[in-house]
């Protein structure tokens, strides 16, 4: 009769490290400290900005009406930030019982194929909305809460889209040459014995 293999806490990709395993970014060219940065940025921005509406609600029965604008500006750039961050960190949603099972070969095939697909994704994301800018310029839009010209902020979709497709290459081009796919399953530990 045989032992069932000692088992222990297993981490993927959402799981949090436990205190002694220490997260590390893989090397890219472009740091990605710089989305770390614009996350906190944004984030501190909306804290202040609705801060400041709840004080001045609370002491005059009126709030700013810019704020409500600069927030669902401020909460979809922090949303596709974080999702460059994402993709950059390899930490996009998939669907883990096709990604981590298979041969290293397969998974090395999944992994450039899904960093693919979000490359063709938010170019065309990016590429389509030109268009909309372009259209929000010379048209002269404004936006509805403080009339400032609507490019000012329908420009950021197309250079955050091309920006997060650039990480998508670049995990793509990384996949390529990573080597040791699954390092903790089965194949690898039975290697190791």
């Amino acid at each position: 009769m045989t032992t069932p293999p000692e088992s222990g806490p297993t981490l993927d990709a959402a799981s949090p490290l436990p205190p002694d395993i220490e997260a590390a970014d893989e090397p890219t060219k472009v740091p990605l400290a710089i989305e770390d940065w614009l996350t906190v940025i944004i984030m501190g921005a909306l804290a202040l900005i609705t801060f400041a509406n709840v004080i001045v609600r609370y002491f005059t029965d009126s709030s700013f009406a810019w704020t409500e604008e600069f927030s669902v500006f401020l909460m979809i750039m922090l949303a596709l930030v974080a999702g460059s961050a994402a993709v950059a960190r390899d930490r996009h949603i998939r669907i883990e019982y096709f990604s981590e099972s298979g041969s290293m070969a397969r998974r090395k095939r999944l992994a450039q194929f899904g960093a693919l697909m979000i490359a063709i994704l938010f170019t065309l994301i990016g590429a389509l909305s030109i268009r909309m800018v372009w259209d929000d310029f010379r048209f002269e839009e404004t936006t509805p809460g403080i009339g400032l010209p609507a490019w000012w902020y329908s420009i950021w979709l197309p250079i955050v889209s091309f920006a997060i497709a650039l990480r998508a290459v670049g995990l793509m081009i990384r996949r390529g040459r990573k080597t040791n796919y699954g390092s903790d399953t089965k194949e690898s530990k039975d290697d190791a014995k």
